[in-house]
């Protein structure tokens, strides 16, 4: 009787523990987990997983880094400030370069493209630039309204593949703490670091020019070469690297291609744009498909059956977005409208697709300087 008292009892005891114990357990779990979601940033902090616009200001001397155009330009210190979501004013330093080649001389553009270096300034934890060492800014040459539409064809792309480069658009308040200009705001892009869309896709950067478009995967590369057509873009090439970043998994193995400035795209329009001779034609809206032969255009169904998939996708990119003037908003659709209506049509196929295997289309450019 002794043994089964003290049993009960004991069974009392655990049982005691456990009802005012549990919600102390409970409750510190509770606090656990509300700290470690406060430690670890949301999906919508990360950069390049948010639409909306970043507004931003970049203080620095700006003459000495506009001015910085020729060959070995070098880093100058900047501050970068904005505001997160709390409200409270972040500020990063970091160290800014002017790059590119095209829209870096003077001559071509007012403000040149920029290189944001984090990793040379202070760290950038809890902040929407959290683990980016180095991103691409890429500013207005003639006018705001072309960067959007460039961003707009990055966004696109997005659509097609996981292997493209993330945009994002943001309002970028120049201020020169020197006071020697007028504060400008402008609209920017900027770009994934071409490493951080390699490690998206589990794959490294592999800087190796001449190699042969046919060397590239089959069906990534004919969703890019269409997607170029698309937008109306001759401004690329495999052999040297014109505009193109190659990833692979293996150098043994299969490489993708990944297309990134589009400014000379058709479909952004930009006053500047230029065509190479080599291609003899007169206007960047005009497309050429610049692709290696197929000389089956069956090769093509798949591709073209994804871009009939995307079609609404892909125009609602456009109208969904209320930064378009209406008179370039009906000509983005009507120039949509014109590739659709091509690859929906066996005889303009035909005509379009196939002009490599007849024609001298698969010279290679080094760039339109050149």
């Amino acid at each position: 009787m002794s043994s089964i008292m003290s049993f009960r009892y004991a069974l009392f005891i655990i049982f005691f523990y456990w009802v005012t114990s549990y919600p102390l357990i409970l409750s510190a779990q509770k606090k656990s987990e509300t700290s470690d979601e406060k430690e670890k940033p949301s999906r919508q902090d990360r950069l390049f997983d948010n639409d909306d616009i970043l507004h931003f200001k970049l203080i620095g001397k700006l003459n000495e880094l506009f001015n910085d155009r020729n060959a070995g330009m070098k880093y100058h210190p900047m501050l970068l400030q904005y505001k997160n979501k709390d409200s409270s004013l972040l500020s990063i330093k970091l160290m800014v370069k002017t790059r590119g080649h095209f829209r870096r001389l003077k001559e071509n553009c007012k403000m040149p493209p920029l290189l944001l270096n984090f990793s040379k300034g202070e760290k950038t934890k809890n902040s929407v630039f959290e683990k980016e060492t180095k991103l691409k800014l890429v500013v207005p040459c003639r006018g705001d309204e072309y960067v959007i539409r460039e961003w707009l064809a990055y966004k696109v792309y997005n659509l097609i593949t996981e292997k493209s480069f993330r945009a994002r658009l943001v309002e970028v308040d120049f201020e020169d703490s020197l006071s020697k200009r007028k504060t400008e705001t402008h609209y920017c892009i900027l770009l994934e670091d071409e490493d951080k869309v390699a490690a998206r896709n589990k794959s490294f950067v592999w800087k190796r020019k001449m190699l042969n478009m046919k060397d590239m995967e089959s069906d990534e590369f004919k969703k890019m070469a269409v997607f170029q057509y698309m937008i109306g873009n001759t401004d690329w090439g495999v052999p040297y690297l014109q505009n193109i970043v190659l990833i692979s998994k293996d150098t043994t193995k299969t490489v993708y291609a990944i297309p990134y400035d589009f400014d000379h795209a058709g479909i952004v329009d930009a006053p500047y744009a230029g065509t190479a001779e080599e291609l003899e034609i007169s206007s960047v809206r005009e497309r050429v498909y610049r692709g290696y032969c197929e000389s089956d255009k069956k090769n093509f169904a798949e591709t073209f059956s994804l871009f009939n998939r995307l079609k609404n996708d892909i125009y609602n990119i456009y109208t969904s977005c209320s930064l378009l003037k209406p008179k370039y908003l009906k000509s983005v659709t009507r120039y949509l409208d014109d590739f659709y209506e091509t690859i929906n049509s066996n005889k303009e196929i035909e005509a379009e697709f196939q002009k490599p295997c007849k024609t001298n289309m698969r010279v290679e450019m080094k760039g339109l300087k050149d």
